[in-house]
């Protein structure tokens, strides 16, 4: 069953590393048969409030595919490099 990724991006602490991360994430991602379905700064927001600069939303085809890739000797170090670049939280939905 398809399952999701969201990205909610607080803050930007590295410019340099942020760009390194963006210009490699998504290859990475099409190798586990993952794609970005949305790439927002500002989301339209109908109820409540919501902090952040900026949101992705990524869809894999299930939950084990997330897993694999989040604990990926691949993404490790792009996993690290966006940890070391900026602040977000990254939470992980199964889909209906």
């Amino acid at each position: 069953m398809t399952a999701y990724v969201i990205y909610n991006q607080l803050e930007v602490t590295d410019q340099d590393g942020w760009a390194e991360y963006r210009s490699h994430v998504r290859e990475g991602l099409a190798e586990f048969g993952a794609r970005v379905i949305s790439s927002v700064g500002e989301p339209q927001i109908l109820e409540g409030s919501w902090t952040g600069s900026h949101n992705v939303i990524i869809e894999f085809p299930d939950l084990e595919t997330i897993d694999r890739w989040y604990n990926s000797d691949a993404y490790r170090p792009q996993r690290d490099l966006r940890l070391a670049s900026a602040r977000g939280n990254l939470v992980v939905l199964d889909g209906a």
